[in-house]
C-alpha cells in the first residue's frame, strides 16, 4: 500500500480531477452495483452526511440501541441534520432489528407535537453486539416494507465485507435494498484511512456538497486512493483468515476462569467478552494487556478484542497466554 501511495498520479479531487480516486470511486460503486460512489474520510462522515439526506429537521431516525450512529458519533444526527433518534432493543436481543421490532416505533402521520421518521438505519457487522450479521433476506425485508411505508433504509456498513465473507455471500446480494451503503477501506480491508459512501447519482452528488461543506474535500487525495484500491480488490479475500483467528482467540478465552463468552456468539471478526467474575475490573485487565503488547478495548465489565490483517496467526496464542498470566 505504501509503494501505492507513494507512486499515485494525482490531481485535484474538489474538481474531480484526481485519476485514481475517480478509478476508486468507480470500482466502489461497480462492486456495489450503485450509479455512484463517494470517498470521505471517515465512516463516521459517510453515516452523517446519509442521514442529512435522507431526512429532515426535526424528523426522527430508527436504530438499534446500541448502533454506532446512536452511540459512537458524538450525536452528528442531532448536530448536523437536526433529528431525533428512536432506540429500539430488538425482540430476540440478536443485536439487528427485524420489521416486527420497526413497526411499532415508525410514526408515520403522527399529531403535530411529534416528530416523524424518516429512515431506518441498519448496521453490519454490528460492533457492539460482538460483530454479528444480518442476512441479505432480513435486510431485504426491512427495506421492502419500509419502502412501502415511504422511509428510507440505510446501512453502516463499515464492516460489511465481513458480513458478508460470513454469510458467504456477495456485497451487492447483502445491500442491494438500501438506499444508501457506508462502508470502511481501513479496519478489515486495511487501509491507512478512508470510506466509501454508495447510491443513487443524484444521491451522491448532493453527498459531494455536503462533504465539502464538512471540511472533507480534499485535494491530492489519490495518495489515499491508492491504498483504498488495494484494500477494496485484495482485502476481503483475507477476512475469512481473521474470522478463524476471532474464534480461536473465542474458543480460547473461554477456558480461562473468571471469563465469561459463548464463542458460538463469535461471526466474525469481534471479540467481546465479559470479565466481571475476574478478581481484576476490565480497566484493569486492558492496562496490563497493554504491557504485554497486547491491546483491547475495555467498557464495563466487559472487553474487546478486533482480529485483523495486522494478526498473524501466533498473535493469538500470544494473546491467550496474556490473559492466562492476568486473569489465571
Amino acid at each position: 500500500m505504501r509503494a501505492a501511495m507513494a507512486a499515485a498520479e494525482v490531481g485535484d479531487d474538489v474538481f474531480g480531477e484526481d485519476p485514481t480516486m475517480n478509478r476508486l470511486e468507480a470500482v466502489a460503486a461497480a462492486k456495489f452495483d450503485r450509479e455512484a460512489a463517494l470517498w470521505v474520510p471517515s465512516g463516521s462522515m459517510g453515516n452523517t452526511i446519509a442521514v442529512k439526506l435522507h431526512t429532515e429537521p426535526g424528523s426522527e431516525l430508527i436504530i438499534e440501541d446500541r448502533g454506532h450512529i446512536l452511540n459512537f458519533e458524538l450525536g452528528a444526527a442531532a448536530v448536523i441534520s437536526g433529528v431525533t433518534i428512536h432506540a429500539v432493543r430488538p425482540s430476540d436481543g440478536s443485536g439487528h432489528l427485524s420489521w416486527s421490532d420497526i413497526v411499532p416505533a415508525i410514526r408515520k402521520n403522527p399529531p403535530y407535537y411529534q416528530a416523524a421518521t424518516k429512515l431506518i438505519c441498519l448496521e453490519n457487522t454490528h460492533n457492539f453486539a460482538g460483530g454479528s450479521v444480518i442476512s441479505a433476506d432480513a435486510t431485504r425485508e426491512i427495506c421492502d416494507n419500509a419502502h412501502s411505508e415511504g422511509l428510507a433504509v440505510h446501512l453502516d456498513g463499515a464492516r460489511v465485507f465481513n458480513a458478508a465473507t460470513a454469510l458467504n455471500c456477495d456485497v451487492r446480494e447483502l445491500t442491494a435494498n438500501c438506499d444508501s451503503v457506508m462502508f470502511c477501506l481501513s479496519k478489515g480491508l486495511g487501509a491507512p484511512a478512508g470510506s466509501m459512501l454508495v447510491g443513487s447519482r443524484e444521491f451522491i452528488e448532493r453527498a459531494r456538497s455536503w462533504r465539502k461543506r464538512l471540511g472533507g474535500g480534499m485535494r491530492q487525495v489519490g495518495v489515499l486512493a491508492a491504498a483504498g484500491l488495494i484494500a477494496l480488490e485484495d482485502g476481503p479475500s483475507i477476512l475469512e483468515r481473521d474470522h478463524r483467528n476471532a474464534k480461536r482467540l473465542a474458543n480460547g478465552l473461554a477456558e480461562i476462569p473468571g471469563i465469561d463468552i459463548n464463542p458460538e456468539d463469535v461471526a466474525t471478526n469481534i471479540v467481546i467478552f465479559d470479565g466481571a467474575k475476574a478478581r481484576l475490573s476490565a480497566a484493569e485487565i486492558v492496562a496490563k494487556l497493554k504491557e504485554k503488547g497486547v491491546l483491547a478495548i475495555g467498557f464495563g465489565s466487559r472487553i474487546r478484542m478486533v482480529t485483523h490483517l495486522d494478526i498473524a496467526d501466533a498473535d493469538i496464542e500470544t494473546a491467550l497466554q496474556a490473559m492466562k498470566e492476568i486473569v489465571g
